[in-house]
């Protein structure tokens, strides 16, 4: 009997042929056609600007706003639009209170973009390892202490799949009196989250991964007492009034309610903005709990699969649920992610390990061809 939790593959959805096997969505997602034909509609406004109205460079950002924060559990005057994660994070680095005699705490391995603008201030940075994934959390809550002035990590390590508890981490933060910031780019979308039980002081997320949307843009929540921050950026857009083009000249210091303040310039994107509109829609139709529980059964599957390989997966509870590495043996193919990809099939490898990353666009041709060609690759290098 079919499982009513678990979603059927949704390939029909997607423009991917029929002989690729796209295991990469950490990488960076394929768009949706519903999400192409909603950017290529408002790129090609743009080439008839008399039809392009006020109402355009709020209304989708407003919409946006709204669906972001159904995703999240939170209230959409947290939310601000910015065109990537060091772009958030930056602000953070530039509003959240920190003296050289304080701590941030990171992640060993932990992306760039969560970890450059901290460099930058005062602080200093501390890199947690969480080693197998086994003891992420523990790892992280031991490296807390009176002195931490900020917890910045993710939900889930993009190197290793590695989970960490952010309840218990937010927690810890509050205890401690240090501020969390989230980059949720390689777990929202993909895993449930609360951000009511987590009380981050801080959450950016970029949509070209686990959100489905185009490159180059994202969102930021921002607890209630950081909306009151001087923004990156001053943008006629993020003040008072702003929509009414007549007045603009009209100069005021007075900002735009909420985090509306915080918005990148050029907010406006029709290129853009419609995309993740769209994306956002169809994500919260699927359901986060659903989309959960579905790649929590097609990772499962294919690490029973590698294993019969001989490879080595971290067991589900360390792990992404929908994020599956599995350790390389020391004879492997250096060029291994080449030499699948020359045969269709799309993975990536970090370190010693090779990702796998699955949506709900692939199905079991998809699996039964990664397993076929890698089995190929590994069989060829060890002859």
């Amino acid at each position: 009997m079919t499982d009513p939790q678990l979603l059927p593959d949704q390939r029909h959805m997607f423009d991917i042929p029929r002989e690729i096997a796209y295991l990469n969505c950490a990488y960076m997602s394929p768009l949706m056609h519903q999400v192409v034909s909603a950017c290529d509609t408002g790129l090609r406004r743009k080439a008839r600007p008399w039809t392009v109205t006020a109402e355009d460079f709020f209304k989708p950002a407003e919409e946006i706003r709204a669906l972001f924060a159904r995703l999240i559990n939170a209230d959409a005057e947290g939310v601000a639009i910015i065109p990537a994660v060091s772009y958030g994070i930056s602000l953070a680095a530039r509003i959240l209170p920190i003296s050289s005699r304080q701590t941030i705490i990171t992640l060993k391995d932990q992306f760039p973009s969560n970890v450059y603008p901290w460099r930058a201030t005062a602080g200093e940075v501390v890199a947690v390892d969480t080693g197998t994934g086994e003891a992420a959390t523990a790892r992280v809550l031991e490296a807390i202490t009176m002195d931490t002035a900020i917890v910045a990590v993710p939900n889930i390590l993009w190197t290793t799949g590695a989970r960490l508890d952010l309840v218990a981490i937010g927690a810890a933060c509050r205890s401690a009196g240090a501020a969390l910031v989230l980059d949720l780019s390689q777990s929202l979308g993909a895993m449930a989250y609360d951000n009511a039980a987590v009380q981050p002081d801080i959450l950016v997320v970029a949509n070209y991964k686990w959100l489905l949307g185009p490159y180059t843009t994202g969102e930021m929540w921002l607890a209630p007492k950081w909306r009151q921050a001087e923004p990156l950026e001053h943008t006629w857009l993020a003040r008072r009034n702003s929509g009414d083009f007549a007045r603009l000249v009209d100069y005021t210091d007075e900002l735009q309610p909420g985090a509306r303040r915080f918005d990148m310039g050029e907010r406006g994107n029709l290129a853009t903005l419609p995309g993740v509109v769209s994306a956002f829609r169809q994500l919260l139709d699927w359901g986060v709990d659903r989309i959960e529980a579905s790649l929590t059964e097609k990772t499962r599957r294919l690490a029973a699969a590698l294993s019969g390989l001989g490879l080595e997966c971290p067991p589900e509870a360390w792990r992404g649920p929908h994020y599956l590495t599995a350790r390389l043996p020391a004879d492997a193919p250096e060029n291994l992610v080449a030499g699948l990809a020359d045969r269709h099939v799309h993975v990536s490898q970090r370190g010693a390990h090779l990702r796998i990353t699955p949506h709900l666009y692939n199905d079991e041709e998809d699996t039964g061809l990664f397993l076929e060609v890698l089995r190929a690759c590994l069989a060829g290098a060890s002859s």
